[in-house]
């Protein structure tokens, strides 16, 4: 090939865009990505759209779960904290991915999580239902996990936090999907149950995932510079004992924000239907265009860390959510939808750039170990917060208030951020956590 074509072939490279890129304008303005790194975002999310669509159903349709299943106001709190604690067992495919790579364990979590997905839709009782959503949350929470592992492993350092903000973004179209359908819960035949039978379509996917989804290279470099194979534990090991401040403030965070925001998320829908009389096609039209703006929040503040840092934008976003929450449930009238938009803004913000920086501090060897560890964090936090807002509810006699009381611990978040976290944004992974041998 003479220069001049290999000159343009470059350009062609650096210039390509998909041609999906049209539907999902809220990713502008893009960065250069090659060929291979537009196929793992396009891919991965149409995953991870599936994949968040399962996990809102539950917190959407809660109104209509619970009264066909008889299940008592009291006990709310208490199987929505089980369900989340599907999330534990999610750690184990962290390890599976740093030892057999992220490839074949994310095909596998995508084809189980759809398949427990679609069975929801024929549970007959309260048991039923919580067992199969324990274990669709486990896989979906493992596929998502290695996700993140991926995109911040194929992409360069000035374009990581995009890249995790585009995928939460893409995500995010899971959810709107899902305020779409319940728009239409009360029509649909079978109400809920149909809702559920939608999460099958992934399964379609697979196959083409199959044939196109590459292992990431930085795995591959590193599986080849291995002398041995290590033992299975041996990613937990170096986990706890390469980078223990990390890990501890790391797990300190990601602790305090689901522990006081998990329940936040979980009322939400059901605040609005019974404290403020909103039927559900309303809360779907809110969902759809408030929606449409706040789920710019992922690739925006992942842009704005790549520019500015990862601390800074983090702590914004994690000091402003708590308060929109607190708005949010003390607010009535035209000033809930706003505050809605920019609490979900504000979240998925805040959940990005912690994420960027959560996959950043740790190497390859144990990188999705670590995700799968913060999992299991966060997972706990949100179970005994649910569990706390039950406490609560006894207390105060209101989902509402107590969600308030809680959500204000969340403010010291922020601090924790700005003063033990490392500044990640425009490094190289290598140079942010360098591989030890003591």
């Amino acid at each position: 090939m003479t220069e001049e074509k290999q000159a343009a072939s470059r350009r062609t490279e650096e210039d390509y865009q998909p041609k999906w890129l049209v539907a999902a304008p809220f990713l502008a303005p893009v960065p250069r990505l090659t060929r291979h790194q537009w196929r793992i975002i396009g891919l991965l999310g149409v995953a991870c759209i599936f994949d968040q669509y399962d996990l809102h159903l539950f917190s959407l349709a809660l109104v209509q779960i619970q009264a066909e299943l008889a299940i008592p106001e009291s006990q709310i709190g208490d199987l929505g904290a089980i369900v989340r604690l599907g999330a534990l067992p999610a750690f184990f495919f962290g390890l599976l991915a740093d030892r057999l790579g992220r490839r074949r364990v994310l095909l596998v979590t995508i084809v189980l999580y759809t398949i427990l997905t679609g069975a929801t839709a024929f549970a007959q009782d309260t048991v039923t239902f919580v067992v199969l959503q324990f274990f669709a949350r486990m896989f979906a929470v493992a596929e998502l996990m290695l996700a993140y592992v991926v995109v911040t492993e194929e992409l360069e350092p000035a374009d990581r936090g995009w890249g995790v903000g585009a995928l939460a973004a893409l995500a995010a179209c899971g959810s709107g999907l899902a305020i779409v359908l319940f728009g239409f819960v009360d029509i649909l035949p079978y109400g809920w149950r149909a809702l559920y039978l939608v999460g099958l379509i992934p399964l379609a996917c697979v196959a083409w995932m199959r044939r196109t989804l590459p292992e990431t290279q930085r795995f591959v470099d590193h599986q080849s510079e291995q002398e041995e194979k290590t033992s299975w534990i041996r990613p937990v090991i170096d986990l706890t004992r390469m980078y223990p401040g990390r890990i501890l403030v790391v797990a300190a965070v990601v602790f305090l924000l689901n522990f006081t925001e998990n329940a936040a998320g979980f009322f939400g829908p059901k605040y609005l239907q019974e404290a403020h009389g909103w039927l559900p096609w309303q809360y779907s039209v809110m969902g759809v265009f408030g929606g449409a703006i706040g789920i710019v929040g992922g690739p925006y503040a992942g842009r704005l860390s790549d520019r500015y840092g990862r601390k800074k934008i983090t702590a914004a976003f994690l000091f402003a959510h708590p308060l929109l929450v607190i708005a949010f449930y003390q607010m009535s009238g035209w000033l809930l939808a706003p505050l809605w938009v920019c609490m979900l803004f504000a979240g998925m913000a805040g959940g990005v750039v912690l994420a960027a920086i959560g996959n950043e501090l740790f190497p390859t060897s144990y990188r999705t170990t670590a995700s799968g560890a913060r999992m299991i964090v966060g997972t706990v936090g949100g179970a005994l917060g649910l569990i706390t807002e039950s406490i609560l509810y006894g207390l105060f006699d209101s989902h509402w208030n107590a969600v308030s009381i809680m959500v204000i611990g969340a403010l010291f978040a922020p601090f924790l951020v700005l003063y033990f976290f490392p500044e990640t944004s425009g490094r190289e992974l290598e140079e942010i956590s360098p591989e030890k041998t003591k």
